[in-house]
């Protein structure tokens, strides 16, 4: 179906964003994969090119556009199967927090830098022993005269070796009554003293990516880098994770589609017994089940960008998708993955990258079980 989300300034944007990929990120890659880490100077090249935070207002440093120029580049990077360069992290997940919670000062100190690409951001909420139970982190924040002190751990902190700045989620109260209630932000440069990155996690997918465990052992910051309020933290998180997921869902979107297209592509110039494979009848049969979902995808995908960008506060729906678009990837690459036959197995191909790629797209930002938690209870059972 023809999509109506666009503009032809949108389409010029794509048209820019497309080039920048092509000629930035695509010659990179394997090398990025084999770092296990993206260029830093990919990051600043994607800031002057428009390419970071680009909704965000020109009075705070940015390029002045909107959301769609994010999905934009989202869409982008997955044509491309480029898993690891988190620029849907740093620019419609974390930064936004600045922008929303952030203070005066904070904005003009942080916001330009986020946009240009010379302060690379991280969000730590998840620890060694908790997951998607924020109200049980452990990691401590006591105040100390005119300082905050830090003490705790995070673990699967993407960005986490390159960050600048991190958004760190900590208890301020020791037995809080309402441990919802305890938790706060904190903004903590890299450069504090007693903000320790550890090791580089190896994972099964998204290999340019650097994730790594943050460590904060004394860390002191000043008072004023407290993010919003004392206490509000857990209330900021959960305004913030519905968007979060939103990014979530067109990310596999994306992937989905990109994956499908070349897998088309693929079962047309592949022989077996004399003729191409996408004769049989049952790669005909998967493609068309897999079309189906891809296109039924983007028709909720889209509405749902659309009554986001008119301002809706959409848990239940924005949870819905995060369920059912990490979910159809999962089947959808699997399902292309088998056409390749043994190929499929092989890393050399993108579609072998997309299948683990896709795994952790059930995982992160809430697993699949917690959406169905959170739209059982956004249904009222």
């Amino acid at each position: 179906m023809r999509r109506t989300l666009f503009s032809e300034e949108h389409a010029i944007y794509r048209d820019a964003v497309r080039r920048f990929v092509e000629r930035e990120v695509v010659p990179h890659q394997e090398r990025w994969r084999e770092a296990g880490t993206v260029d830093r100077e990919a990051w600043r090249k994607a800031g002057d090119a428009g390419l970071l935070c680009p909704w965000l207002p020109e009075e705070h440093g940015g390029p002045g556009g909107s959301f769609l120029h994010s999905v934009v580049v989202m869409e982008e990077l997955a044509r491309v199967y480029e898993s690891g360069f988190a620029t849907a992290l740093h620019s419609d997940i974390i930064v936004p927090y600045i922008h929303s919670y952030g203070s005066k000062a904070q904005k003009a100190r942080w916001l330009p830098g986020c946009a240009s690409g010379e302060v690379v951001t991280a969000i730590g909420m998840t620890e060694p022993g908790t997951g998607s139970d924020l109200a049980n982190i452990q990691t401590r924040a006591r105040r100390d005269g005119d300082h905050w002190v830090l003490d705790g751990s995070k673990t699967f902190i993407s960005n986490g070796l390159l960050c600048d700045l991190c958004i760190v989620a900590a208890k301020t109260e020791e037995q809080p009554e309402d441990p919802h209630r305890a938790i706060s932000l904190f903004l903590v440069p890299a450069s504090t003293p007693g903000f320790v990155k550890g090791r580089k996690l190896a994972k099964m997918g998204m290999a340019s990516q650097d994730t790594a465990e943050l460590f904060f052992e004394d860390c002191r910051i000043p008072a004023d880098h407290l993010l919003g309020a004392e206490g509000a933290g857990f209330m900021m998180l959960m305004q913030k994770l519905a968007p979060e997921r939103l990014v979530v869902a067109i990310t596999a979107q994306a992937a989905a589609e990109q994956v499908l297209t070349d897998t088309i592509a693929y079962t047309k110039q592949r022989e077996a017994f004399g003729r191409p494979i996408s004769k049989f009848q049952n790669t005909r049969f998967v493609l068309a089940g897999c079309a189906t979902e891809v296109e039924v995808g983007r028709a909720f995908l889209d509405r749902l960008i659309t009554e986001h960008m008119a301002g809706q506060m959409l848990i239940k729906e924005c949870s819905m998708a995060k369920l059912w678009h990490s979910e159809m990837l999962g089947r959808v690459t699997d399902a292309c993955l088998q056409l390749f036959g043994g190929y499929g197995y092989m890393l050399e191909y993108p579609v072998t990258r997309a299948f683990m790629d896709a795994r952790v797209q059930r995982i992160y930002a809430g697993t699949s079980e917690i959406m169905k938690v959170i739209i059982a209870k956004q249904l009222g059972l």
